[in-house]
């Protein structure tokens, strides 16, 4: 047991939350991990001694308060205890995101000054290794996987453990103390880098006051409890890993576990059946196109039963989760289909267990999100961003809808400015942008209110907000009308068989768009169908892929058509693109969201052929493969028109 912070004190650091759940909640499992198929469980006074053992050899090293420390790694017990060992010594801790190349590592590690990096395995070290000559800061480097390690220079290379064994003999608790006591709700807890749509990542940072407060605010909201489980396996750099991990894992002391690989997250996930769960809306797409393929190989009986009961279930699930009033029959029919069918399939997803369920980051379809509350499942939306230590909004019990991000989270306030921009202030709003003074001036205001960059509106009935689009996105067509290509690219995702969507348009007299398959989805199509494919460019330019999705869009237009608003983002011409979007080509971020102003610059052949009225177009572009090696993939897109529809008013006035 280490001597830190008394668990009677102030709980306005994650260091004095550890020392509170280490005297409090002890015994109880505080992170669990798979390795070599086994579940491996630390309790909370295991968690605090090898945190202190770790903080005590990092004063050893010379870590001093207020430097920066980079962690480099997938979700694993021992990075989480680093983050809190590197607070507890006074330093900030930076997660990277483990799959960027090193040119993006350098750039974060050379914009903080990082002085230590703690990294996974060879493969990561060996990223730091290359771009280190750039690095005047750099001075040591911490790995926790020794393998393929042996004949590197250990002069600046140090084992985890064997920092934590030296700690452990330093002698430095008191100094290790003394810092402990100095801090409180405005030292800086973390500093999360945002994913750079737009531009370089700017270096966000977030005080124990932002982390604490909001864990505390939105735990208390969905009563999580210290028996509550939830599985890590979202990027460590994401602020929505760290506020559930760390804000709300150690204000309400419940267990984190981590899965053995990203290949086994599913597998585990079903082992540990979370209660407390997050994901965005494309792994919930991704679920529920795994379903529908296995029904698709399901005998008609089952897929008759499946239908049947899924069918009920849409009507009665989402009233038996919002404590509506339904009929005797209608309960025992759905526990029957619980039986059959529900309970099967939630057990198949790893969800069995759920009680609250978030997803955000994007818009999730309707059908969607309907399909997972029908089975009983919890799943609501929030509406959040890093600045804001990830909540804006959330939605309440019994007020939960799809097209909406709920309603303030607790102790937010919430404006909509003359353009129609969202604005917030809460206790979780950002200390600052690191080394990055104007940025945060635009941001935030003097009075503390925050500019999300979000187009939207407030119910006047319901309090809830409603977002639109990046209001950067939002513009108008040449007539005048409102381009909202996020709204028009988020219906088009809601079909399995789109992967991600592009649409152009804004200041044009039409919309145009690029459209990537789901390679698992079609890919699948075409096995049941004995179509034989070698790639994904190829399938990707199948007659039958390409009359599917103009199915798809044609759909959408007739869907957009009827928002009198928003009628002219319907999509006249479209192609499959000839490769797969790619965060390593630049044309995403690592979180997965579009990079609009890369992507019309990089494929401006190919849209300059959509609004000339060209049926084909051949073309070539530049590619990263996985070793970070460059190439290029030529293609023939063939390029097609697609139906547009009258809105209900041009309906009436031609009658």
């Amino acid at each position: 047991m280490t001597s830190g912070p008394t668990p009677t004190g102030e709980l306005n650091t994650i260091p004095r939350l550890l020392a509170r759940n280490a005297s409090v909640y002890g015994d109880k499992p505080a992170y669990r991990e798979k390795e070599f198929g086994i579940w491996q469980s630390w309790n909370w006074k295991q968690v605090s001694e090898e945190i202190n053992a770790l903080a005590l050899g990092l004063l050893d090293m010379g870590l001093n308060q207020g430097d920066h420390v980079a962690i480099i790694g997938r979700n694993r017990p021992y990075f989480y205890w680093a983050m809190v060992a590197i607070q507890s010594c006074g330093a900030v801790p930076v997660p990277l995101y483990r799959d960027a190349v090193a040119e993006e590592m350098a750039f974060v590690l050379d914009h903080c000054s990082a002085r230590f990096v703690i990294a996974e395995d060879q493969e990561q070290v060996d990223k730091v290794l290359e771009v280190q000559e750039g690095l005047n800061m750099l001075e040591q480097v911490i790995y926790l996987d020794p393998r393929g390690m042996r004949k590197y220079d250990r002069s600046k290379l140090h084992d985890y453990k064997e920092v934590q064994a030296k700690g452990r003999a330093s002698g430095l608790q008191a100094e290790l103390d003394a810092r402990l006591a100095v801090q409180d709700f405005d030292t800086t807890c973390v500093m999360l880098y945002t994913s750079g749509t737009t531009g370089r990542p700017k270096g966000v940072v977030l005080s124990n006051r932002n982390i604490v407060k909001s864990g505390q605010a939105v735990s208390e909201f969905d009563n999580l409890r210290v028996d509550d489980r939830v599985l890590a396996y979202l990027p460590m750099a994401w602020v929505g890993d760290f506020i559930f991990t760390v804000g709300q894992g150690y204000w309400t002391g419940f267990c984190v576990a981590c899965p053995e690989s990203p290949d086994t997250m599913q597998a585990d996930l079903r082992e540990i059946g979370p209660t407390y769960f997050f994901a965005p809306p494309r792994y919930f797409e991704g679920l529920l196109t795994n379903v529908m393929i296995r029904m698709e190989d399901a005998s008609p009986m089952k897929q008759r039963m499946f239908k049947k009961y899924m069918d009920f279930a849409k009507e009665v699930g989402p009233k038996l989760l919002d404590g509506k009033p339904v009929t005797f029959g209608e309960r025992m029919k759905y526990a029957l289909g619980n039986i059959l069918v529900y309970g099967p399939l939630k057990n198949t997803l790893g969800l069995s267990r759920t009680r609250v369920g978030y997803t955000a980051g994007e818009a999730i379809g309707p059908e969607i999100f309907d399909f997972y509350r029908s089975l009983g499942i919890n799943l609501k939306q929030l509406y959040g961003q890093t600045e804001a230590s990830v909540f804006v909004t959330v939605q309440p019990d019994g007020e939960v809808r799809a097209d909406t991000v709920g309603v303030p989270a607790p102790g937010v306030e919430l404006k909509i400015s003359d353009t129609g921009e969202v604005f917030y202030r809460s206790p979780g709003a950002f200390v600052e942008y690191y080394k990055n003074p104007e940025s945060t001036a635009d941001t935030k205001d003097a009075e503390g209110w925050v500019a999300t960059g979000d187009a939207g509106f407030i119910e006047k009935d319901s309090g809830h907000l409603r977002i639109i689009d990046r209001a950067k996105d939002v513009g108008k067509m040449a007539d005048g009308k409102m381009f909202a290509p996020k709204y028009v690219e988020n219906k088009l995702k809601f079909y399995p068989n789109i992967l991600e969507a592009v649409v152009f348009g804004n200041e044009r007299e039409k919309c145009c768009a690029f459209i990537n398959i789901d390679l698992s989805s079609v890919g699948n199509w075409a096995e049941r169908n004995n179509i034989a494919y070698s790639s994904y460019q190829e399938l990707a330019g199948h007659p039958q892929v390409l009359s599917t999705v103009q199915e798809h869009v044609e759909a959408v237009n007739k869907s957009v058509a009827e928002d009198e608003m928003l009628s002219g983002c319907q999509i006249h011409r479209f192609c499959i693109l000839h490769k797969q979007l790619d965060a390593d080509d630049g044309e995403l971020t690592r979180t997965q969201k579009v990079r609009r102003r890369i992507i019309e610059e990089k494929f401006k052949d190919i849209i300059d052929a959509l609004y000339d009225g060209s049926e084909k177009i051949s073309t070539e572009t530049e590619v990263t493969y996985e070793d970070g090696r460059k190439g290029s993939i030529k293609a023939t897109l063939e390029l097609r028109d697609a139906k547009v529809f009258p809105t209900a008013a041009q309906r009436i006035a031609a009658e």
